[in-house]
């Protein structure tokens, strides 16, 4: 009888023990399977936009990163440029996690040692970036640029593809009148006719030629230059939410598949954002509609013929290896 009580006894006690087991086993599992959502609890994310309006003004209007992010518990916060490289100086301070922007302040915040990493491709880059004159100029070449006064914003891509424009025609920088100017200023010198000429992208471009403000003398259809555009994140941040950067990509893919479905919606919205005729908007997307895409092989190879160009003029200080930013992780699992 006593044995049986110990056995009684012995059994109560293994029952105890594989129950309170179950329990803190069901306990680490729940928490496993929630720790990816709170791990981003009280993280601010902030994204950087050059101008308002556009695609990105339908988000902030209504909240769709905000929407997106909520269920990780974090937060949006938009910030404004009105060209790149101001945004990878704030990415190296620490004060951006998200940018989209051109070749160039890609290429320099390589160079300085900027911690970034570019997750897509946004533009084609045949035909957003150009070299525009007054319509009635007698410039019709690059060859008549020499002795003439071109504006462009310094670090831009709009640098990068006018240097290389002038390189390919063999024409030294020293030729023309380089006029540092930022998109605003630069339409203002242009409108003034304080310039002769003036190296800019969309939708500017398109904005200047469709109102017979100016002429396009080049682009990179016509000279064979690529000026691409890429969506880049802070590299720290990507390491530690790397669920946030693809909901960011999955999000963006959701804003263009809204934009493609409802085209004339989007076109009207924008032309009434800018104040322009939405035949002008219409035009622009024809030069330069936003995709969200890996990355391909070509296009990381001419990103570093464009590095050793401006390597090799001294543009930048050290030579780089470009293909140590890319990183198409992000983006292929947003797609999926």
């Amino acid at each position: 009888m006593k044995n049986f009580s110990k056995i009684l006894i012995l059994l109560a006690l293994i029952f105890a023990i594989l129950t309170g087991c179950a329990q803190n086993q069901a306990s680490t599992t729940s928490t496993d399977d929630t720790s990816s959502k709170k791990s981003a609890k009280d993280i601010v994310v902030r994204i950087g936009v050059q101008g308002s309006g556009g695609l990105f003004g339908k988000a902030r209007e209504e909240q769709t990163f905000e929407k997106a992010f909520e269920q990780y518990g974090a937060k949006v916060e938009w910030v404004e440029f009105q060209s790149g490289p101001p945004m990878t100086e704030a990415i190296a301070a620490n004060k951006l996690d998200f940018a989209g922007l051109g070749n160039m302040p890609v290429i320099t915040a390589q160079a300085a040692n900027i911690p970034f990493t570019i997750i897509s491709q946004t533009l084609a880059g045949n035909k957003n970036v150009g070299i525009v004159v007054n319509y009635e100029s007698t410039i019709q070449s690059l060859q008549d640029l020499k002795g003439k006064k071109v504006a462009v914003g310094k670090g831009t891509n709009a640098y990068d593809f006018l240097l290389r424009a002038l390189a390919k025609e063999n024409i030294a920088v020293e030729d023309i009148e380089l006029i540092n100017l930022n998109s605003d200023e630069g339409q203002a010198a242009f409108d003034s006719k304080g310039v002769d000429a003036w190296a800019i992208w969309e939708p500017y471009l398109t904005i200047n030629t469709l109102s017979q403000k100016g002429r396009i003398i080049a682009d990179g259809e016509l000279i064979g230059l690529l000026s691409p555009s890429y969506n880049i994140v802070r590299t720290k941040f990507a390491e530690e939410h790397e669920e946030l950067v693809v909901t960011y990509l999955k999000t963006l893919n959701e804003l263009l598949a809204w934009e493609s479905a409802n085209e004339k919606e989007a076109v009207e919205r924008y032309a009434k954002e800018r104040n322009l005729p939405v035949a002008l908007i219409e035009e622009t997307r024809k030069r330069a509609s936003q995709i969200n895409i890996p990355v391909k092989d070509e296009i990381i190879q001419e990103h570093q013929k464009t590095a050793d160009f401006q390597y090799e003029i001294g543009t930048i200080r050290q030579k780089i290896d470009v293909t140590k930013v890319f990183d198409n992780r992000y983006i292929e699992k947003a797609l999926q």
